[in-house]
């Protein structure tokens, strides 16, 4: 029996301290250490692996090698991983609870036919994986499920298996005998996630983590987990809603920022291929402050609709309330048609809502956004079959987006007539595209093309 070692860490980010810090140096949070027992025991736990002596290398000497990705059946695992899933991969998988997380994952697993596939769950017993593979309909008989927490019997399992792909059920359910800490702390989510990253980079075998996350919203356990992993994906979405995004927060070997749209159904999660038609409403009768608007996720162009309710405020402050939204960039674009446009909307109230329940971070929505406050300004509905695309700056000026082409495109696949975009967009042909395209320079100039 190894000397007992006790130690304070950070549960914001993991930093170690010999002593309770009211502050913690690393991340400036206050009121965050947490102790916790560690056994300086030697014995080998989990995996481990042969120490080599590494000598530099002359950079221009490396040979790299194309890289070869699993194909995996899910199209919209697929693009968020990048294009499949990377061998030696350390993936986290994140979300709240009972958003899906473990559905998708156990759907992914019977889905793929032609990989040996270890799932892992420290959470449910071998009988309700079992209800919850019969529910989603699929077989796969290479898929192996194990349920056990301990992380050196996870790997005795593996050694005699051999899997191509293995998947944990929670990290935060882990533990390793050497760390006398409970199950989810600080120091054993590190070192199992740190035992899982040998492994995967050792074996050339993908792995993926499924973790929890707290009321905040962020992954639960140290910041230096996310620093550890490959790729982050973010499962969100709310509950009274049938809609689930996946997002991609990190990806080292692929784009950030793209999106995976599921739908839940009784069988589980199906993948939407369009996700304009489901952030768009059937409703096409002519309703004021609606606008559409052509927005990018990552490489991947979508419509969505932005509503917008102007009324005269009832109590002396106006509310200002936005969902999906920024609200400080709400507050700038309100800012912005007092001033260079002359509406007076300081006496009165603001809602908007992005439909479908997902939140968007894309400067181009500022046109759509405009366009559906002053609609419900003037109780003017916009022309059927018209979207806006767009940033607006300080001085009141539409400035140009990125890769508008797409978005274009995207309107024009789904039957849209007329787009407004920036005349400040260079080397754009008009003559190629079968929609007609407006240009503005101005908030003035979109006031008189929307409302002439």
């Amino acid at each position: 029996m190894g000397k007992v070692k006790r130690a304070f860490y950070c549960k914001n980010c993991g930093y170690e301290a010999p002593k309770w810090m009211g502050k913690c140096p690393s991340c400036n949070e206050w009121n965050t250490f947490i102790e916790e027992i560690i056994s300086s025991s030697k014995e080998p736990a989990g995996y481990t692996t042969k120490k080599t002596n590494r000598i530099p290398t002359l950079i221009q000497t490396i040979e790299v090698e194309a890289e070869s990705r699993i194909k995996l059946s899910d199209q919209e695992l697929n693009r968020v991983f990048g294009g499949g899933l990377v061998p030696g991969s350390l993936t986290l998988f994140g979300g709240e609870p009972g958003i899906g997380k473990s559905t998708l994952m156990l759907q992914m697993a019977l889905s793929q036919q032609t990989l040996k596939i270890l799932y892992v769950s420290g959470e449910e017993s071998e009988q309700q994986l079992k209800m919850r593979a019969e529910r989603i309909g699929y077989e796969n008989p290479q898929c192996y499920v194990l349920a056990e927490t301990d992380i050196g019997a996870v790997f005795n399992q593996i050694e005699s298996l051999d899997p191509d792909l293995v998947l944990i059920d929670s990290i935060q359910t882990l533990y390793s005998p050497l760390m006398e800490s409970t199950p989810g702390s600080v120091s054993q989510t590190r070192e199992c996630a740190g035992q899982m990253m040998r492994f995967a980079k050792t074996t050339q075998t993908p792995v993926i983590l499924i973790g929890h996350i707290t009321k905040d919203g962020s992954l639960a356990g140290p910041k230096v987990l996310e620093h550890m992993v490959d790729t982050v994906l973010q499962f969100e979405g709310d509950r009274n809603f049938v809609y689930r995004l996946l997002r991609t927060v990190k990806n080292r070997f692929g784009a950030t920022n793209e999106l995976g749209v599921y739908e839940m159904i009784q069988e589980g999660l199906r993948e939407v291929a369009n996700p304009s038609k489901i952030l768009i409403s059937e409703n096409r009768d002519d309703l004021s402050g609606v606008a559409i608007a052509p927005i990018l996720e990552g490489i991947r162009p979508v419509l969505i609709e932005v509503q917008a309710l102007v009324s005269s405020a009832v109590y002396g402050t106006p509310q200002r309330t936005s969902t999906g939204f920024d609200l400080r960039r709400l507050n700038m674009l309100l800012a912005v048609l007092e001033k260079r446009a002359g509406f007076r909307l300081a006496a009165k109230d603001v809602f908007l809502n992005l439909t479908g329940g997902i939140k968007v971070e894309d400067p181009a929505l500022d046109l759509a956004v405009v366009a559906a406050i002053l609609s419900s300004n003037e109780d003017i509905a916009l022309k059927p079959l018209t979207c806006l695309t767009g940033e607006i700056g300080l001085s009141g000026e539409i400035r140009p987006v990125s890769r508008v082409d797409q978005r274009i495109l995207e309107a024009e696949k789904l039957g849209f007539k007329r787009i407004i975009i920036s005349s400040f967009n260079k080397g754009l042909s008009k003559k190629k595209y079968s929609i007609e395209i407006v240009t503005v320079s101005t908030i003035e100039d979109t006031i008189s093309t929307l409302f002439a």
